[in-house]
C-alpha cells in the first residue's frame, strides 16, 4: 500500500491496519506512518476487540500522537455468524464515546452511519468535533434502518461519502444516484462527496 501511495502521489491515500494485541502492535504502526500511510482501519467484527480493551489505548495513543485518523467499524451492524464474536457484545455508541473522551484530539470515522445506533451515533457527532460518519452501504437499501435517513438533519460536515467498493453486493455507483437524486443542496454534497473527507485525513 505504501508503495501504491508513492506510485501515484496525491491520487490515493492508503491505510494501515493492524490487530490489536498483537506482537509488536506499536512498531509496526509506527513503521506504517513513517512509510507514509495515512491513518489506520480496524474491523471490530472482523478482528474481535473491544475498543474499551487496555491494547487499544495504546493504539489510540499512537494514532493521536501521530495525528493520524482512524477508520474504526465498531457499529453492531451487520452481524453475521460468519464472525467468531458478538458485535453487539463489543460495539456501542456508548463505548466510542469513552474513547472520545480519552482521546480528545483523535480523529475516528465510523462507518454506515453507526447502523444499528444511528440516532445514538448522530447525537455524538453533534457533541465531539473529532468524530465523522460515512454513508458506506446505508443509503442503498440494502440495510433496513428503523427510520428514513434525512442527511439534511445531520451535521453535514462530519458526514462522508463511503462506499466499499469493490465489497457491495450492487452496482458502484448506486449510493452516487441516490444522492444526486435527493434534492440535497449542493454545498450539502460537496461536504459530503469530498470537504468531509478532506478535513478527515487533512488533505486541504
Amino acid at each position: 500500500m505504501a508503495r501504491k501511495c508513492q506510485q501515484y502521489p496525491n491520487k490515493i491515500t492508503g491505510i494501515a491496519t493492524v490487530f490489536p494485541g498483537e506482537n509488536n502492535a506499536a512498531g509496526i504502526l509506527n513503521e506504517a506512518f513513517s512509510f507514509g500511510l495515512g491513518g489506520l482501519k480496524l474491523h471490530a467484527h472482523v478482528q474481535c476487540f473491544d475498543m474499551n480493551a487496555d491494547d487499544m489505548n495504546l493504539i489510540y495513543d499512537i494514532c493521536q500522537s501521530n495525528n493520524k485518523p482512524m477508520i474504526m467499524h465498531v457499529g453492531r451492524e451487520p452481524k453475521s455468524k460468519a464472525y467468531h464474536c458478538d458485535p453487539y457484545k463489543i460495539c456501542s455508541a456508548e463505548k466510542l464515546e469513552g474513547v472520545l473522551r480519552n482521546f480528545p484530539k483523535l480523529r475516528i470515522c465510523v462507518p454506515h452511519l453507526g447502523f444499528d445506533e444511528i440516532s445514538a451515533y448522530k447525537k455524538l457527532i453533534e457533541k465531539y468535533d473529532t468524530l465523522w460518519l460515512d454513508t458506506t452501504m446505508i443509503l442503498s437499501g440494502y440495510f433496513f434502518p428503523e427510520n428514513t435517513i434525512e442527511l439534511d438533519s445531520f451535521r453535514i460536515d462530519r458526514i462522508m461519502y463511503g462506499s466499499d467498493f469493490p465489497n457491495i453486493p450492487y452496482s458502484w455507483d448506486r449510493e452516487l444516484k441516490i444522492l444526486r437524486a435527493s434534492g440535497i443542496p449542493q454545498e450539502n454534497l460537496e461536504w459530503i462527496l469530498r470537504k468531509s473527507a478532506g478535513n478527515f485525513l487533512e488533505l486541504d
